[in-house]
């Protein structure tokens, strides 16, 4: 294949056990071609059992930058942060503009352009992530029944049919999976992961000596390569060791599951996950080697890729009666014991450990020539090439980019129209506003005399409207001064209406029975920062050093920042009217109540800007 751009939208994580995922991206990237990898997004909602993942994933985001690493050359590893409900529609509309804003930064950065898409997933986030990258072709590289994996992840089926339609090629790795993708694609084609030939001959032929635990054990040893999962049948492992116990039953991977039952058998080694590049020499080291997967709707599906691990270093293998081996030994010959119980599985084992014919050896390692990565990747690259090409055909080019912008632009109108009805509930049917608008509010402490209460008028206020919120601002005001709270009132306001604002306060005061005496007026003031000034002289001219202040609630913060800066010396005490009516509510806010709350967070902003507070 010519050299290309490729993102990979794998399964599983760059650092899980070494499977076709790693080993067909890092072929790729070494025959010249750069690799976006990007990690494991999931089939399922975690659960308390996924916690160590999580943390690895965090981790591997934090060694990166913003996620990215370049784990070798020509290969990148990419560890998205998302929210883990795969099949939410809220998650799924932050998490496509999560990953697509990310991925489509780092290919401008690193100049990727119309990459090839090759999937091994099929959720809704992967398909959001096809459409979104507009790729040269899409590959969906089908593995694994994902829908019968685990009951969380039964909702991939409708998610994974478009899918199989929308692909430009559909890699399957089971006959299963064919028959089920070819009912919606018609450019299916078996391809069962492999093995790397050359590593493994590599090793069958050195002289090196088997690793230092696998060596100590008691020979012979039947061994296993993979992850102890919920699928390995472990209650068939015990009854073999029960029946073969002069053997040692060797088991190479990590335990994904509760292994305390292997554990206890006396002849059982649980030797834990080995480096990759290690797995051979282990292998080598087997006398018999087994696929002891348990039989049941998820494994009908599966083509064990140990299989070719273990033909390749010429080991005998036995297994249980999967689809997949019985459809490998119609092709080479019945070359893999099958067994539906423990008790053949024992007597194939028995029978094994005495095949040691030279012919037999090399029969084994044919086989897996066969099925080696470099012929599985040889085929898929030759499909690559002529799905490259029909899709540039004349009078094809055009109706599928056409759709795909259409379905593009249909998304983005469904995400602004969610997005929107969430801005709508939260803001108009939530309390989300008056939580955002609680710093702005400062309270009185319970016993403050002060020299005069000051009063800053509203203009047109939070209301918007001339006079808003004046009359209970002066109230709240005269109610202070009737009880002794101070000896004046200072009136402050440069607006005019009909006439002076301030002159109206002072004439609504004196009627309800404010000596004229004691009123000041300050009529000059247009803005918070004009109210402190021209009432800080008016301090100053009279010898006084401290105030009641008196203002809409939420304009509190602000007028006393300015204060604050302008007349430091001066002691301000908050005396917001308890109750405003402006402001007054039960859940929700009103459009206006919105407006006022952001216009005061922006004047907070514009008098830092101008150095006002």
């Amino acid at each position: 294949m010519n050299p290309r751009d490729i993102v990979c939208i794998s399964s599983i994580d760059w650092d899980f056990i070494w499977q076709g995922h790693q080993e067909i991206m890092s072929t790729f990237a070494a025959a010249g071609h750069r690799v976006l990898f990007i990690e494991n997004t999931g089939v399922r909602a975690p659960t308390p059992r996924d916690l160590p993942r999580l943390r690895q994933r965090i981790r591997n985001w934090w060694r990166g930058t913003r996620g990215f690493r370049e784990e070798r050359p020509n290969l990148f590893v990419y560890s998205p942060l998302l929210l883990p409900l795969p099949y939410s529609r809220v998650a799924r509309v932050v998490n496509r503009l999560l990953l697509v804003r990310a991925i489509r930064r780092w290919m401008r950065a690193i100049r990727f352009s119309r990459p090839v898409v090759w999937t091994f997933l099929p959720t809704p986030v992967a398909l959001d992530l096809i459409d979104a990258l507009d790729g040269e072709i899409t590959i969906y590289y089908c593995i694994d029944d994902l829908a019968a994996s685990s009951p969380g992840a039964r909702r991939i089926a409708s998610s994974e049919e478009r899918l199989f339609s929308q692909a430009d090629l559909v890699f399957v790795t089971s006959e299963k999976l064919r028959e089920r993708a070819a009912r919606a694609s018609r450019h299916v084609h078996v391809f069962p992961f492999g093995v790397n030939f050359e590593q493994f001959d590599r090793v069958r032929h050195a002289a090196d000596g088997l690793p230092a635990d696998l060596g100590a054990l008691k020979r012979p040893v039947i061994g296993y390569v993979g992850g102890l999962h919920q699928w390995v049948d472990q209650d068939l492992i015990v009854a073999l060791a029960s029946r073969l116990s002069e053997a040692t039953f060797a088991l190479v991977g990590p335990a994904q599951a509760d292994v305390s039952a292997l554990a206890r058998c006396p002849n059982v080694r649980l030797l834990g996950q080995k480096p990759h590049d290690t797995v051979p020499r282990y292998v080598k080291g087997f006398d018999v080697a087994i696929v002891p997967y348990r039989v049941a709707e998820y494994t009908l599906n599966v083509y064990p890729t140990k299989l070719n691990e273990y033909l390749v270093m010429g080991v005998p293998v036995v297994a249980t009666d999967l689809p997949e081996i019985r459809r490998f030994n119609d092709r080479h010959g019945g070359i893999v014991e099958v067994a539906a119980d423990d008790a053949a599985f024992a007597a194939a084992i028995r029978r094994a450990l005495n095949d040691l014919s030279p012919s037999e050896v090399e029969r084994r390692v044919a086989a897996a020539h066969e099925n080696s990565w470099a012929s599985r990747m040889a085929a898929m690259n030759g499909l690559i090439e002529e799905a490259i090409e029909r899709r540039g055909r004349p009078g094809q080019r055009w109706e599928e980019t056409l759709r795909r912008v259409y379905r593009r632009a249909r998304l983005r109108a469904a995400q602004v129209l969610i997005a929107l009805a969430l801005l709508y509930m939260i803001l108009f049917h939530t309390n989300a506003v008056w939580l955002a608008a609680a710093p702005l509010t400062v309270s009185r402490p319970q016993q403050a005399r002060a020299d005069a209460i000051v009063v800053f008028a509203g203009g047109v206020g939070e209301s918007g409207k001339a006079g808003g919120g004046t009359e209970e601002r002066l109230q709240h005001a005269v109610d202070l001064y009737k009880q002794g709270e101070a000896a004046h009132l200072i009136l402050s306001s440069g607006y005019v209406y009909s006439f002076p604002e301030a002159e109206m306060m002072r004439m609504l005061a004196v009627e309800q029975g404010v000596p004229a005496a004691s009123i000041l007026v300050e009529r000059q003031s247009t803005n918070t920062y004009q109210n402190v000034g021209y009432v800080y002289d008016l301090m100053r001219s009279r010898g006084w050093s401290s105030v009641l202040l008196v203002s809409s609630p939420y304009h509190m913060r602000r007028a006393l920042l300015v204060w604050h800066k302008v007349a430091p010396a001066v002691r301000v005490v908050p005396a917001p009217p308890a109750r405003s009516q402006f402001y007054d509510h039960v859940t929700g806010a009103s459009l206006e109540q919105v407006r006022a709350i952001v216009h005061e967070y922006l004047a907070i902003a514009d008098y830092w800007w101008r150095g006002w507070i």
